[in-house]
């Protein structure tokens, strides 16, 4: 490869799509990020939050599908889990991935915003 092809932006290789399904049960909005949330990515996951417009939300996200977190993902976190709770409602996390629940600990993430391993115990609690 020469240097040209490794300094052209074109041959980049795109950062990993990030979609969200969203589903409801029990008045509890769940939401599945799959693929990574990063700078590049995160505003899926944002519009998601900010599309629940329930008095008083209570919401979780399902994180089985997330393979990697940075910090754009724990700042999206923080400022959901504020806005939430302003409001009367919560957030809760479900099933991190290995990599993710790491990153959610070494910032102490997991201190601030209930994390359930199992999405059923996420809806119980």
């Amino acid at each position: 490869m020469t240097e040209e092809e490794v300094a052209d932006p074109q041959n980049l290789p795109l950062p990993d799509r990030l979609t969200v399904a969203a589903d409801a049960t029990d008045d509890i909005h769940v939401l599945t990020p799959t693929g990574e949330i990063d700078h590049h990515t995160g505003d899926e996951l944002r519009q998601a939050l900010d599309a629940i417009t329930t008095p008083r939300p209570r919401v979780v996200i399902d994180l089985h599908q997330v393979t990697f977190m940075d910090s754009s993902g724990i700042n999206i976190l923080i400022a959901a889990h504020r806005a939430l709770t302003d409001t009367g409602g919560w957030l809760r996390l479900a099933r991190p991935t290995d990599p993710v629940l790491r990153t959610l600990t070494i910032v102490g993430i997991d201190t601030v915003i209930d994390c359930h391993t199992t999405l059923r115990h996420a809806l119980d609690d």
